[in-house]
């Protein structure tokens, strides 16, 4: 299970602001869940704040997304969830087996329309951010030099040091490792796994691993794992704050969560209004881009991100022009299960 949560909101305070709040809601409030910490803040203040106060709604929030909830509240019937951040595997196959609510109309010519990419969208969900999963580095164990590529990365003779990982399938972990062992980034999917394997095996002795953001930053400032495949905007926001991280944005993967609606929420018109609201203002997106680190769903908004942090975020030309490519959740989706298996008992052997 993933733990994105990054930081310090409370989550007791957070399903506080639900403790009011049933299968039947009032008509005029809507229940957002994300992955918590300082980036939920972060999001709420920039787009669902400011719908609420023009829509006279009333945004109640939980946290953290927990996958195995949205089950249970959709097989019960009790859904008080209406807005996830969700993973896009978990969107895809979670669309596929009826638990989320199809996009109407209006929200998929709203995404059209807010230059939202395609590929970032399914049946059943919108982009609500986009972030990449870089080389981030210690600036004191790396002040002359550090890797540029994942071969770089792989190579601890020349870069020594541990290696920072999520300790999660889809977090970039199989692909950086194909990449290392100089498989084309267009010839990525499907996965040639047992390759990836046998790359991961040269470094696993110096694998450090990681739930969480607050972690992956803990471990490359404090340099007991001066190198990390991170997520960028955790780092940005870590170098902002005076600690001695970076970003390398060679070969970046870049991802994107998703923003859903669990199937037979009451409010679900009222969550779309929201989503379209979300798909038609850049502006907001890039507030948020400003506050969190983390880029706008839309490439449209990547011109009003301040012109000081632009180059750090996906999808600014900068992070784009360097990419690896998106990681491929459609496979994930059909993969997840299996390969996540296949990783524990490799990581416990």
């Amino acid at each position: 299970m993933r733990a994105k949560a990054i930081a310090a909101l409370s989550t007791a305070a957070l399903v506080a602001s639900v403790s009011a709040c049933s299968s039947s809601e009032d008509g005029k409030s809507v229940t957002v869940t994300m992955w918590g910490g300082a980036g939920q803040k972060a999001h709420v203040n920039s787009y669902f704040t400011p719908w609420a106060k023009d829509a006279d709604v009333t945004i109640r929030q939980d946290s953290p997304t927990d996958y195995a909830k949205i089950d249970a509240q959709v097989k019960s019937g009790k859904v008080s969830w209406g807005l996830v951040e969700v993973e896009p595997n978990y969107s895809e196959s979670a669309c596929a087996a009826g638990k989320l609510e199809k996009l109407p109309q209006r929200v998929k010519d709203a995404a059209a329309k807010g230059g939202i990419d395609p590929a970032q969208t399914n049946d059943c969900a919108i982009p609500i951010l986009q972030y990449t999963f870089s080389i981030a580095y210690n600036t004191d164990a790396f002040a002359d030099a550090h890797p540029t590529t994942w071969a770089e990365f792989f190579d601890t003779k020349q870069f020594p040091g541990k290696r920072g990982f999520w300790k999660y399938v889809t977090g970039g972990i199989f692909e950086a490792a194909l990449l290392a062992d100089g498989v084309a980034p267009e010839d990525l999917y499907p996965l040639d796994l047992d390759r990836a394997f046998k790359k991961l095996d040269t470094i696993k002795d110096d694998i450090v691993w990681y739930d969480t953001g607050d972690q992956q930053v803990q471990l490359l400032a404090s340099g007991e794992a001066p190198l990390v495949q991170a997520w960028n905007g955790r780092v940005s926001q870590a170098a902002a704050a005076g600690e001695p991280v970076a970003n390398e944005y060679g070969e970046n993967l870049v991802s994107y969560d998703h923003v859903v609606i669990p199937k037979g929420y009451d409010n679900v018109e009222l969550a779309q209004d929201w989503m379209v609201w979300f798909l038609e203002n850049p502006q907001a997106q890039a507030t948020d881009a400003e506050a969190s680190g983390f880029g706008p769903a839309s490439k449209d908004a990547i011109d009003l991100v301040p012109e000081s942090i632009r180059d750090d975020v996906a999808p600014s030309d900068n992070v784009v022009e360097q990419s690896a490519g998106l990681i491929d959740y459609s496979y994930w989706a059909e993969n997840y299960t299996e390969v996540t298996k296949r990783f524990n008992t490799w990581i416990a052997e």
